[in-house]
């Protein structure tokens, strides 16, 4: 709805005139109208407190599976009082990116959830699962971690049926950073 068509209040129609008696052009009292604009924009104020509180819950409770890039914003030549429109927009573009989070969180506890399930059935029988890898990451948890199903005993245990569930140690090696046993040469 455009400003223009959203109705305005005469202030000087009767208390009991009906409401399209009372709609008209900017009549209102230079007062009541600097009120009204200061009780718009501390609402306005309000509403974007209440949406950058919650995109940070949302980036900060989902970190790093959500993530938290800056809006790029204009600078200003110094200081400045928004208007009524550069709130809205604020307001506006705040609730997008809220909205988009919210999508994004939920897909991830979604596919979390998937994992859990996955890794429940995975320990429950291991045969039917042989040889499949689930990141810890897929799981919510820190670290790299894996679960995979394996035979118990190598070959015997593959030939013999014998598989378990099992989690990986931690992170592999970096290749790239490997020392040499003589510092002084290199290769």
């Amino acid at each position: 709805m455009s400003q223009y068509e959203q109705p305005v209040i005469d202030w000087e129609a009767p208390e009991g005139a009906p409401l399209a008696a009372r709609r008209s052009g900017p009549a209102a009292p230079p007062l009541a109208r600097e009120q009204a604009e200061r009780a718009a924009r501390n609402s306005l104020r309000a509403q974007i407190a209440r949406l950058e509180r919650e995109l940070s819950q949302i980036v900060a409770g989902r970190f790093p599976y959500i993530p938290a890039r800056g809006d790029a914003l204009q600078p200003l030549s110094g200081p400045s009082l928004l208007g009524l429109e550069e709130l809205e927009r604020s307001r506006d573009r705040l609730a997008g990116r809220v909205q988009e989070l919210r999508c994004l969180a939920d897909e991830r506890t979604e596919r979390e959830r998937r994992a859990h399930d996955q890794l429940e059935r995975m320990k429950l029988e291991p045969g039917r699962y042989k040889w499949v890898r689930l990141p810890v990451d897929d799981l919510g948890q820190g670290g790299c971690g894996v679960w995979q199903v394996r035979p118990r005993l190598g070959l015997i245990g593959m030939l013999a049926g014998w598989w378990q569930v099992k989690l990986s140690s931690g992170c592999p090696l970096d290749r790239g950073s490997r020392s040499t046993r003589d510092p002084d040469r290199s290769s």
